[in-house]
């Protein structure tokens, strides 16, 4: 099992250029067609800043915002098609222009991966974590999140399951075979795991991961209790302490009018994040 079709959105910060050489690693290993996807968005960054202006003087300015927005993406396109070139990787480069968050989304249902970077609550892009919300509850794809902080060249030697025995932890897991099935070690981390029907059954863990080694997946099964501390902490501190170079998660979150908003473990991880997590909805 191998991802076939990769998605890597890329623009013009200085985290991009380590964002494409983990999607070109992916690639590589998986013979999968990469395609990078920029998205020229000039109204949303203006909106949420507030800038207003009349009519001839608004229309002005974004043409001029989206002019040097494509002139930054043809540098972005050489890097791509360079890369492309170096490791000789089947793919295609696709700009579009638009609202980021649904463009991001659309774009994401036609590959079999999206690899998107971490909100950097210092960087330019003022969108970004309204794209991976986006990206998380309307793609309907796994979703790889890359930290903007380190350089993560190759992922999925020693991979954590985050696993609550949920509908989207089920879909996390489902949509990371590809790369659990070639993973060194596989361990599925329970916390708090709760018996009985609704919760994990008899022996929290041991039907996935029995599920998993059918799958050929080399699989341990781990569990703590520790109460009152975040969840999202845990995995952390428990990534770190084995080591691991993956995180595997379901994606949780509720809707307020219209609008989906990250849950506590999900949004702790999407702030917090030290090595690349994949997430699912």
């Amino acid at each position: 099992m191998r991802f076939k079709d990769i998605l890597v959105q890329l623009d013009s910060s200085a985290q991009s250029a380590s964002r494409l050489r983990l999607a070109a690693d992916l690639a590589r290993r998986h013979e999968a067609h990469l395609t990078g996807l920029l998205v020229v968005d000039v109204m949303t960054p203006m909106l949420m800043a507030g800038d207003g202006g009349g009519g001839a003087v608004l229309g002005d300015l974004l043409e001029e915002m989206r002019q040097d927005a494509l002139a930054a993406a043809a540098k972005v396109e050489a890097g791509f098609r360079e890369t492309l070139r170096r490791e000789g990787l089947a793919g295609e480069w696709r700009l579009v222009e638009g609202f980021a968050p649904s463009q991001v989304a659309m774009q994401a249902r036609y590959a079999d991966l999206l690899i998107l970077g971490q909100p950097d609550p210092e960087g330019a892009l003022t969108n970004a974590a309204a794209v991976l919300e986006q990206a998380l509850f309307a793609s309907g794809r796994p979703v790889l999140v890359v930290p903007f902080a380190g350089d993560f060249v190759s992922i999925g030697q020693n991979i954590l399951v985050g696993w609550n025995a949920g509908r989207e932890a089920a879909r996390a897991l489902a949509d990371a075979l590809p790369l659990l099935a070639a993973a060194r070690s596989v361990t599925v981390f329970s916390i708090n795991p709760a018996g009985g029907e609704d919760g994990h059954g008899e022996e929290p863990g041991a039907d996935i991961a029995l599920h998993l080694a059918r799958h050929g997946v080399r699989v341990s099964v781990e569990r703590t209790e520790a109460r009152g501390i975040e969840p999202g902490d845990i995995l952390l501190n428990q990534a770190a302490d084995t080591m691991a170079d993956l995180l595997v998660v379901g994606a949780y979150g509720h809707s307020r009018l219209r609008e989906m908003v990250l849950g506590g473990v999900t949004r702790t991880l999407v702030r917090q994040m030290t090595l690349p997590v994949l997430m699912a909805h």
